[in-house]
C-alpha cells in the first residue's frame, strides 16, 4: 500500500477504483490487482492511496474479499468492471456502494469529473446518501453541544 499524499481528507468523499493501470477502471472487484483511492470534493480531487495485490483469479475464494473490503472501509463507493453477489452484499453492509462500469467512460479522470459535477448540481442516489451521511458525521452531537452549555438555576 502506498499513501500518496498526507492531506486533511475529512471533508472529502473517498472513492476507490479497481484498476491495473491507474488510469481506467479495468478490473473485476474480486480479482482486482490494485485499487486507487481518491478524495473528492466539488472542486478538488486528490489521489490518496494506491494499493496493489498479487494476481487473484475469479475463483469464488471469498477470503480475498476481506482484505479488499477492509482496505476500502473509509470509501463511499468502489468503481469496478464487475462485482459478485457476495462482494456486493459485503460492501453494502459496510456502506460502500459498488458501481459497475460496463457502459460509458471507464477513464478515472472522467468519472471523477462527472462525480464532481453531480456534487455541484445536486447529488442523488448513492452519492446523495453519502453526502448526507458525511454531513451528519461532521455535525456535533446535539447532546454533547448541550452538555457544554452553562446552565443557570
Amino acid at each position: 500500500m502506498q499513501v500518496i499524499k498526507e492531506i486533511d481528507d475529512s471533508k472529502m468523499l473517498k472513492i476507490a477504483f479497481a484498476t491495473s493501470d491507474r488510469k481506467t477502471v479495468n478490473q473485476h472487484f474480486g480479482s482486482a490487482r490494485s485499487f486507487t483511492i481518491y478524495g473528492i470534493t466539488e472542486s478538488e480531487a486528490h489521489l490518496l492511496m494506491v494499493s496493489e495485490f498479487e494476481d487473484l483469479k475469479q475463483d469464488g475464494n471469498e477470503d480475498k474479499l476481506v482484505i479488499k473490503i477492509e482496505l476500502l472501509k473509509d470509501c463511499v463507493a468502489v468503481f469496478c468492471r464487475a462485482c459478485g453477489a457476495s462482494a456486493v452484499r459485503q460492501l453494502m453492509a459496510r456502506n460502500i456502494h459498488p458501481v459497475k462500469v460496463t457502459d460509458g467512460p471507464d477513464d478515472i479522470d472522467t468519472i471523477i469529473h462527472s462525480l464532481q459535477q453531480e456534487l455541484k448540481d445536486s447529488p442523488a442516489g448513492w452519492l446523495g446518501k453519502a453526502v448526507k451521511q458525511m454531513q451528519r458525521e461532521q455535525q456535533p452531537d446535539r447532546l454533547d453541544f448541550m452538555a457544554e452549555e452553562t446552565w443557570d438555576e
